[in-house]
């Protein structure tokens, strides 16, 4: 296949290319910066990658290499774990907004349009909960990443109208080498990790070798459509995360991380973890998507060890 990715030099779309360039298929990266683009992809190690550049908030000409492709995957959006100012509040959003709706616009102009738009979204949909499950038949919540998700997946809606197939990911937190737990590794290391927060917010995860075999099966698959969470089956609260941790890093996990730490860490981007809501893939597994880490701790060693 020839496939068009947004946010290949990021923490998930790194591994998501690396994969792709294995299994022999052509790539179409789409970038703001393409000299980062091309230490991060040399040519001679992904010799069936293409680098366009572009601004993802505006059209213009490289939406004519949209065309062509068989699949599309949208990863591209503003960092939330920042302070979350006006100015990045409104980064945040516009990133995702307007950047999807350019991308719908460049598949309605495309001669030959792709199959399908795999479009990022988040568990941040939901809202925040210690006490309810969701899963992707549940409501959406009112705070501002839910609201954010909400015009996000609306804008890649749109691309329907296109008879184009659309498979959203909401995706949970993304555990691999680096990311959310490459900052939450740090107090462990100094003997200095524990419960972050009250210990009792779910903590809804996914190794990020199993988010980027679901990406590649929802480009694959023509009975996917619609949205499916991207999280493993099995979430654990926050002093549970911690603890096992600990365990695979044999470091103590006793001594809890006050908020302000995390929101250091962090930044605003903290009320993911702080407040944390339990995410259940009902649709993901109704389609016999094997995870190679359904549980925690064998993820956790293989990404610690």
């Amino acid at each position: 296949m020839k496939i068009a990715i947004t946010g290949a030099t990021g923490f998930v779309g790194t591994r998501l290319v690396e994969q792709l360039n294995t299994q022999g298929h052509q790539i179409l990266v789409l970038t703001r910066n393409s000299s980062k683009a091309q230490k991060v992809f040399p040519s001679s190690a992904f010799p069936k990658l293409e680098i366009v550049e572009y601004t993802p908030t505006e059209s213009g000409s490289w939406q004519q290499a949209i065309s062509g492709c068989d699949a599309l995957v949208n990863l591209a959006g503003e960092p939330i774990s920042e302070r979350w100012t006006p100015e990045h509040k409104q980064a945040i959003l516009e990133s995702r907004q307007l950047g999807t709706r350019k991308l719908v616009e460049a598949i309605a102009k495309a001669e030959v349009k792709p199959q399908v738009l795999v479009s990022g979204s988040a568990i941040g949909y939901y809202g925040t909960s210690e006490t309810t499950d969701f899963d992707e038949n549940s409501a959406s919540g009112n705070d501002f990443l839910a609201q954010v998700c909400q015009q996000w997946e609306a804008e890649a809606e749109k691309v329907k109208e296109s008879g184009v197939r659309l498979v959203i990911l909401r995706i949970g937190i993304v555990l691999g080498n680096g990311g959310a737990l490459g900052k939450m590794i740090n107090p462990f290391k100094m003997f200095a990790g524990g419960p972050i927060g009250s210990g009792r917010q779910w903590f809804s995860w996914i190794h990020r070798d199993d988010l980027v075999n679901l990406i590649i099966e929802a480009t694959q698959r023509q009975d996917m459509a619609g949205a499916y969470n991207a999280t493993a089956p099995n979430a654990v609260r926050m002093k549970d995360f911690c603890q096992t941790l600990g365990e695979v890093m044999n470091r103590p996990s006793w001594l809890p991380v006050p908020d302000f730490v995390l929101e250091l860490l962090l930044g605003d981007g903290a009320i993911v973890v702080l407040e944390g809501q339990q995410v259940l893939p009902k649709k993901t597994q109704s389609i016999g998507f094997k995870y190679q880490y359904p549980n925690l701790k064998p993820a956790l060693q293989d990404i610690v060890n």
